[in-house]
């Protein structure tokens, strides 16, 4: 249900706790009732609550070292004894040409697969109708106050003319 339905339905039953007769509550499209309830939000800001997230594995980029893995102190010190700075480089490119494919999405980081509930998901954002407030920092609609200072519901004429 929408707005609309809600105060329908809020309509209906307090003409109801009032004593009318329930055959006399008409809440048809271009009812009374229908009219009163056709409102439009102009300007609305709220957090939003991110249930479950999902994503694709990620290709991941290797640096050199990390596949030399222990081997590459040893090289680094090979660097300093004299004439073996060049063959050390010579043998650094032979092994970077050769793990190239390894180099640049080498690896995969395994997709996320997590709720509010299972997996830790914490997020943050926010949903909004009219001026976008950059930062749910600024709106605070966690009681009434901040709910009538951030929300804003009317009636266009406009938009009911065809039903007067």
């Amino acid at each position: 249900m929408g707005l609309r339905d809600d105060l329908i339905e809020a309509k209906a039953q307090a003409a109801l706790a009032a004593g009318a007769n329930p055959d006399d509550i008409n809440i048809d499209e271009g009812s009374a009732i229908y009219i009163e309830a056709d409102f439009t939000i102009t300007q609305l800001k709220a957090p939003v609550v991110v249930e479950k997230m999902k994503t694709p594995d990620l290709p991941v980029n290797i640096e050199l070292k990390t596949l030399l893995g222990d081997k590459a102190p040893i090289l680094d010190i090979l660097k300093k004894i004299p004439g073996g700075k060049e063959l050390v480089n010579e043998l650094e490119g032979k092994l970077q040409k050769a793990v190239l494919p390894l180099l640049e999405g080498g690896a995969k980081l395994a997709g996320l697969d997590m709720t509010k509930d299972v997996g830790g998901l914490e997020s943050t954002g926010y949903v909004f109708i009219g001026v976008d407030p950059d930062s749910q920092e600024q709106f605070n609609v966690e009681d009434e106050a901040g709910q009538r200072e951030y929300t804003t519901v009317k009636l266009f004429a406009e938009d009911i003319e065809e039903f007067k």
